[in-house]
């Protein structure tokens, strides 16, 4: 009786690990977001000095994203995004011109959009609006509509299209 319960407890500690290890690993890019989210509210203030300085961290922490901490199942669809991320963020960064900030910000988001919907980042909605003077797109945690591609000049210009849910990929 004693080793069939030693060998139930041993299975449920197993089991567990392993779960909690798949949720860690689930989020190991979520520091991605976070900087997507720091550069997308630059734009929105139109601060390319930091627009510029948020981008270049967005440059470090997808170059340095270590891929033993991905899960297999979600490294064709980081792999895939990688270095057209990588591209965007590093002409955000390199740029002291808002607009042209905002020309690669919506290909940095439209590639970011793929990520995310492939790749569970947050245990929160994300949420993906449309601006429809610039026919481009962003992703926001908020529902509430900031446009980055002109800031206070047509800051609530756009509408959410698609919402990510936290328990859905």
């Amino acid at each position: 009786m004693k080793k069939i319960f030693l060998l139930v407890a041993i299975i449920a500690t197993t089991i567990t690990r392993s779960l909690f290890a798949q949720d860690v690993k689930a989020s190991a890019l979520t520091p991605l977001l976070t900087s997507y989210y720091g550069i997308k509210n630059a734009l929105i203030q139109s601060n390319s000095a930091d627009a510029a300085t948020h981008a270049g961290e967005f440059l470090k922490i997808v170059n340095a994203v270590d891929m033993k901490s991905i899960p297999a199942k979600d490294m064709s669809a980081f792999m895939a995004a990688q270095a057209k991320l990588a591209f965007d963020a590093r002409h955000i960064s390199e740029s002291k011109d808002i607009d042209h900030q905002r020309e690669h910000f919506a290909n940095f988001s439209a590639n970011f959009f793929k990520l995310a919907k492939a790749i569970k980042l947050t245990d929160k909605p994300v949420y993906y609006a449309y601006c429809p003077m610039k026919k481009s797109y962003w992703l926001s945690a908020e529902a509430a509509i900031k446009n980055p591609y002109y800031g206070s000049q047509m800051l609530t210009c756009g509408k959410v299209t698609e919402t990510l849910n936290p328990g859905t990929k």
